[in-house]
């Protein structure tokens, strides 16, 4: 018989360890990382005794392991999501549903959504204010929303203004409850899973009107998300249920928009004090090039992942990895923030230098802000898309003004790291510019 091996940790009372943790958990991870090294055992809020890793090469054997050897862990997201939601499923349920959800956020489809937030980055940004500090977050928040209800739905309509009241709600409420250890009956009909009921009551008797709408309509010619799913069907040829669309949608809707609405804002805070960069970003722009805010957005994500570990659960007997022998039921944390402080992997790496990804791509087990393996975000290609358009349009139309106030640092929402002070910005609008071809043209003709 094999005996369990884990990392060394703490030793103090459980308690003590989930209210370090939940006073700030990047610092807790850092000093169990210099104390313990690239692996260690803590006891965390909501999964007890829990292993964290951080080592590339442990991970990496984690995320190359397939779902009957480590899997997504129970208490998540899922919960609050519904029971069909991609959080949820698990094995082979969640290799078929992924196959499925797949083709709109890839290849010519997700090319065609660049001109839809385009235009609600453009709607949203026409109301900031200029030469007055505001928060960019709730609007980066409205924009993401706006285009993922969009891509999703296909179009605005009474519907829209019910789901943009509701979602904020879920994401909100559903986050506290993902994070804290809430008993169900808390409180009764006026706890928060009661509130929380409540309000996933209303976004599914709207979804059922709008899947109703698009089935009496026809789902001819329609290519946003909703009529693909009720178009799509599994390899036995059965069509998603109805609860199943919803669960989906719910998790696209939610966990798509908040997690790239915060990295947008992280973006404003790391460019207001980073000038240099800021500049060059603005004549890139100009130019008509992209090569350094593709760049940038990487390295803002490395510096300030707004989720900051993914999680796992060992389902064989025993799981070997490197050093350590897990046993079945054991609860894994990647975490994604020491990955990204790794210095062998990423020298310098507190310091925000989006020059590193320049002609460099990311390693996919060393740069993981959207997770790996099976488990790796699907909506990923669309955020990245989104992030890209919605900042070329901020540095085309606006100038955003340095600063030398304090880092904003990381506030804890339940499930993502925002800052603190929700990304404030200062703009000034910019007088319309010709596009770069048409400058190129008119000094040719010249």
């Amino acid at each position: 018989m094999t005996t369990v091996r884990l990392p060394d940790g703490p030793t103090s009372p459980g308690f003590v360890q989930n209210l370090e943790i939940l006073a700030g958990r990047t610092r807790a991870w850092r000093r169990l990382h210099d104390r313990y090294g690239p692996a260690f055992t803590v006891a965390t809020p909501r999964l007890g005794r829990t292993v964290v890793l951080s080592d590339p090469a442990e991970v990496k054997a984690l995320f190359t392991a397939g779902p009957e050897v480590a899997d997504n862990i129970d208490v998540n997201l899922g919960q609050v999501l519904g029971p069909g939601s991609l959080f949820s499923i698990t094995g082979d349920e969640h290799r078929k549903q992924r196959k499925l959800l797949t083709p709109p956020f890839h290849g010519r489809r997700l090319k065609a959504y660049e001109e839809m937030i385009e235009q609600e980055t453009v709607r949203e940004m026409a109301s900031w204010p200029s030469g007055r500090e505001f928060a960019t977050m709730d609007s980066m928040m409205r924009i993401t929303l706006n285009a993922i209800l969009r891509a999703v739905f296909g179009a605005d309509g009474a519907e829209f203004d019910q789901l943009r009241a509701v979602l904020p709600k879920i994401v909100l409420l559903g986050s506290a409850l993902v994070a804290l250890p809430i008993p169900r009956n808390f409180l009764g009909r006026f706890g928060p899973w009661a509130r929380f009921a409540a309000h996933r009551r209303r976004y599914d008797r709207i979804v059922d009107r709008l899947i109703d709408r698009a089935v009496a309509a026809g789902l001819d010619g329609r290519d946003d998300v909703l009529a693909m799913m009720l178009q799509s069907r599994y390899d036995d040829g059965t069509a998603m249920t109805r609860s199943e669309i919803a669960d989906e949608l719910l998790t696209l809707l939610t966990a798509g928009h908040e997690t790239t609405a915060t990295t947008l804002a992280w973006t404003v805070e790391r460019l207001r004090r980073h000038p240099d960069v800021l500049r060059r970003l603005v004549s890139e722009v100009d130019a008509g090039g992209s090569e350094l805010r593709e760049a940038t957005l990487l390295e803002v994500q490395r510096v300030r992942p707004v989720i900051d570990v993914t999680p796992r659960q060992i389902r064989v007997e025993e799981l070997q990895l490197g050093r350590w022998t897990l046993p079945k039921g054991q609860n894994v944390l990647i975490s994604i923030r020491l990955m990204h402080d790794n210095e062998e992997l990423f020298p310098r790496a507190r310091t925000f230098d989006p020059d590193r990804f320049l002609d460099v791509r990311p390693g996919t087990f060393s740069w993981i802000p959207f997770g790996g393996g099976a488990r790796r975000c699907i909506g990923a290609a669309f955020a990245t898309l989104e992030m890209n358009v919605v900042l070329r349009t901020l540095l085309r139309d606006f100038t955003l003004e340095p600063t030398d106030a304090p880092d904003e640092r990381a506030h804890f929402r339940g499930v993502a790291l925002a800052p603190a002070r929700r990304g404030r910005a200062v703009v000034h609008r910019r007088a319309a510019r010709p596009a770069a071809g048409t400058v190129a043209q008119a000094e040719a003709r010249a």
